[in-house]
């Protein structure tokens, strides 16, 4: 990030004009700068200066300051790369959508505020002093760019150290990243090296972490030498933003990624191959690789399979192959695996080999890694099928997460992301599975633990819970404060109390101060309601609506507040604000069916249940309502076949197996009542209703 001046502006502004969903923009020069004249927030023609630059290769964004104080990231940039390379061009972010001033993704909106997405990696001792009474921010900084504190933290005792012309490895440092002793020995007759004299641990991870990972930040400043999880919270394993094999999907920027490999288990950290300082590789192409891994081993036709051409592919090209994001920036998975272009197949995870060869048919990979190693390929990472077995629900979901759990050797990002799955199958075993794992030595673990623990009511949890109030780890103990929000004080001895108090006082200035996202103040709505202060979670909701008009869960939510009160005209009054901000919103048509039950019954409530289940297809639970609805309005036949779509995508779903049961015997098929039935106990074999309704189909 720079200003925006002769010297750091790279795109062409000599009354360029670039063309995008029916809007032509325009880039211009004059004495005191460099103009765009775009779609402002309301749609309108508008011109703006440019206040800075962002990036310089393979693109360059331009960020524009409002009067607020917020900084936009306009949709449309710089490629930055050589004409023979497709280069030296504008374009757009999103080329193949329509993104107009209404749309989320649009310059001008949340999802674009430099303030919020951008700052806190891309310049060092940034604070974003966001005032929400005045929704505006007074963001400043000390170093507009990435510096040396930005990793090592705050330099004073360094330049101390220094001017008192000390030496030793204690040089002042907050975050030293120096191992003198570390080193990769690779012996004699040995493929691939060993690390021997290593003593950082994880801290160059962790620390390298801060900005190379998709994560939500928790504090106001970043605590150097922490755990990445005392300041921020990482996103774990989960779709859409990782496919469900662990290979990139959305912007991951690294870190899960690279917790889920081989490399990060034989203690391979960030500068064994990168260079911090400079920004680059240490080393160009396959040598880099061959640091660690014997050549003779690795670069032959033997281990590549790809001997007789002139140019074989590099490792990285197998190994770490690349994704684009921003239309033009090539970024490589460091999830380091074996390509395994069979789960392409079953999974429809991305296949490596379709960098080169995409213009084979589907599975021609697969059967020529079969050809040659007489079986398809492995790896480290084999918690794939598994993961996708979770995610859409089925039967063998939460026998198959137990399993991985229990083998012991599975990554902590990996355990971590298998512990979260959990929360959709409660049972005994995984209750006690997550008790255990609430005890980790690794923070992701216990973040996973407490996200299986989150469903269950409080009287399964709240023993256990207490205890995780102390952990020394921010995002863990305030986790565990938000579950246990509802608790009533008297159940509590008084140390207890003072301990969720400020626990839930930590929590409580963590939303604060992310105040400028609907998502934060959702969270305080919600804290506040389970705590029973209905006013305050009111007009957090109201200020979510208020300024971000289009996030749909406030509505929902505000609309819930009000049905508990008694105030149906109020809930009903919201929710079609709702609809007129967001005409297609799933959650708002169902809410509305909801609404229309309690007021008028299930005939009136139809077209709205209908609706949000046809808006979202894939929402099991939007498809057992309507079909209850459906059931109890004279339609049995139309019920049973809407439960059997929804058992389809999700067969694990309990609420749909009892339903079908209790659906097909009242309509006479006792047998498919039966199977139903057999089904949902053997996925909860203590579920009593399940073994009583077996019981009576299939008699003693």
């Amino acid at each position: 990030m720079q200003p925006a001046d002769d010297d750091t502006v790279l795109g062409d502004f000599d009354d360029a004009r670039f063309s995008y969903a029916g809007v032509t923009s325009t880039f211009s020069t004059r004495d005191d700068g460099f103009y765009v004249e775009t779609d402002g927030p309301d749609g309108t023609l508008t011109e703006y200066r440019i206040a800075y630059t962002f990036g310089v290769e393979p693109l360059q964004q331009y960020l524009i300051e409002f009067p607020d104080g917020r900084l936009q990231a306009l949709g449309i940039a710089w490629d930055t790369r050589p004409v023979g390379k497709g280069g030296q061009r504008w374009f757009h972010l999103y080329p193949d959508e329509q993104v107009d001033a209404s749309d989320e993704l649009h310059w001008t909106r949340r999802s674009q505020n430099w303030n919020y997405m951008c700052a806190d990696c891309h310049s060092t001792g940034y604070r974003k002093n966001y005032d929400p009474a005045a929704d505006s921010f007074a963001s400043v900084w000390t170093d507009i760019d990435v510096a040396c504190e930005a990793c090592h933290g705050p330099g004073s005792r360094h330049m101390a150290w220094a001017q008192a012309g000390q030496s030793g490895q204690d040089n002042g440092l907050v975050v030293s990243f120096a191992e003198p002793d570390r080193r990769w020995l690779r012996e004699p007759g040995q493929a691939t090296a060993r690390l021997v004299g290593a003593t950082g641990a994880d801290i160059q991870i962790e620390a390298c972490g801060r900005c190379h990972a998709r994560r939500a930040s928790i504090r106001s400043e970043y605590a150097h030498g922490q755990p990445l999880t005392d300041s921020y919270l990482p996103a774990l394993l989960t779709e859409p933003l990782y496919y469900p094999d662990g290979q990139i999907r959305d912007e991951v920027y690294v870190y899960g990624s690279f917790l889920q490999s081989r490399m990060h288990a034989a203690g391979v950290v960030c500068t064994d191959c990168h260079d911090p300082h400079a920004a680059r590789l240490k080393i160009h192409g396959d040598a880099l690789c061959a640091q660690c891994h014997a050549p003779e081993v690795f670069a032959v036709a033997g281990h590549h399979h790809h001997g007789g051409i002139e140019s074989p592919p590099a490792c990285v090209d197998c190994h770490m192959p690349s994704r684009d994001y921003m239309v033009v920036d090539g970024r490589r998975d460091h999830s380091f695996r074996v390509p395994r272009p069979d789960l392409a197949e079953s999974l429809g995870v991305t296949d490596a080999c379709d960098a080169c060869h995409g213009d084979r048919p589907d599975g021609w990979s697969a059967a020529a890694v079969r050809e040659w190693l007489v079986r398809d390929a492995s790896g480290y990472q084999q918690f794939g099928v598994i993961f996708r077995a979770a995610e859409t629900g089925q039967i063998d979901a939460a026998d198959r997460l137990l399993t991985l759990l229990a083998s012991g050797d599975q990554p902590s990002v990996v355990r971590g992301t298998a512990l979260a799955h959990l929360a959709a199958y409660p049972s005994p075993e995984s209750v006690r599975l997550a008790y255990a794992y609430l005890g980790d030595s690794d923070p992701l673990v216990r973040l996973g633990a407490l996200q299986a623990m989150a469903p269950l009511p409080l009287s399964v949890k709240q023993s256990q819970l207490v205890d995780v109030l102390n952990d020394p780890v921010l995002s863990v103990r305030t986790e565990a404060a938000r579950q246990l929000a509802a608790v009533p004080p008297a159940d509590l001895v008084p140390e207890q109390r003072q301990t969720l108090k400020s626990a839930l006082a930590e929590y409580v200035e963590i939303q604060k101060g992310n105040a400028d996202r609907p998502e934060s103040r959702l969270n305080l709505a919600l804290l506040y309601a389970a705590a029973g202060d209905a006013e305050r979670a009111e007009r957090q909701l109201e200020a979510a609506i208020r300024l971000h008009p289009d996030f749909d869960p406030a509505y929902v939510n505000l609309a819930d507040l009000y049905r508990a009160r008694g105030e149906e005209t109020k809930a009903e009054a919201v929710l079609r604000k709702g609809l007129a901000a967001r005409p297609d919103s799933p959650a708002i048509h169902h809410s509305m069916g909801l609404l229309a039950v309690r007021r008028e019954g299930g005939k009136a409530a139809l077209p709205w249940l209908e609706k949000a289940a046809t808006l979202a297809p894939g929402n099991t639970r939007f498809q057992y309502v309507w079909a209850v609805a459906l059931h109890d309005t004279g339609q049995p036949e139309r019920a049973i076949s809407v439960l059997k779509k929804a058992h389809a995508d999700r067969p694990a779903d309990g609420d749909v197996l009892y339903t079908l049961a209790i659906y097909s015997r009242a309509a006479g098929d006792r047998q498919g009542a039966a199977g139903y039935a057999e089904r949902l106990w053997a996925l909860q074999p203590h579920n009593a209703q399940a073994a009583a309704l077996v019981k009576e189909l299939r008699g003693p």
